[in-house]
């Protein structure tokens, strides 16, 4: 498992370099970062051991995109409510605020667009910031405060505009 300090270490080299992302699996753990508009996100997730165990976390399928576009067989029964879902990029837990005392970054009907923050999901002691991506309202919270996701796992629903 990586140390704190070792993770700092790489999170300064890749914000010093030209890369605009970077990934490293050592030790069981995987570290994927992304420079966003100046600043570096950092994503972690464990390794999934290859022996058959109790489904812990899907393979990611892209490391650049956190969330999915809702399939139109997906949404035959709830084709009015909502059109695209905002879904974990890791394993770990989620937070609807910055702070307990915080109100929530989102709730049912608030607006969004593609920059706006609507939880953390914190996985190793780093607090990752989900970004909506699209432009819409919220039409559905899916998980409870502190709730432990999965990757992949949707979180919010969203009705675009």
């Amino acid at each position: 498992m990586l140390q704190v300090d070792e993770i700092r270490e790489i999170i300064q080299m890749v914000d010093k370099s030209s890369l605009t992302e970077f990934s490293y699996e050592a030790n069981g753990a995987m570290i994927a970062m992304k420079k966003n508009t100046g600043s570096t996100t950092v994503q972690t997730q464990p390794q999934v051991s290859a022996e058959p165990q109790a489904p812990v976390m899907q393979e990611p399928q892209s490391e650049t995109s956190a969330q999915t576009e809702v399939k139109p067989e997906e949404t035959s029964q709830a084709s009015a409510d909502y059109d695209y879902e905002i879904d974990s990029p890791m394993v770990g837990t989620f937070y609807a605020s910055s702070s307990p005392d915080s109100d929530p970054f989102v709730t049912k009907g608030s607006t969004v667009d593609t920059s706006t923050v609507v939880c953390i999901v914190e996985a190793m002691k780093l607090f990752n910031e989900i970004e909506a991506e699209t432009n819409g309202e919220i039409v559905e919270v899916l998980v409870e405060n502190g709730e432990l996701v999965e990757y992949g796992q949707p979180l919010f629903r969203v009705k675009k505009k």
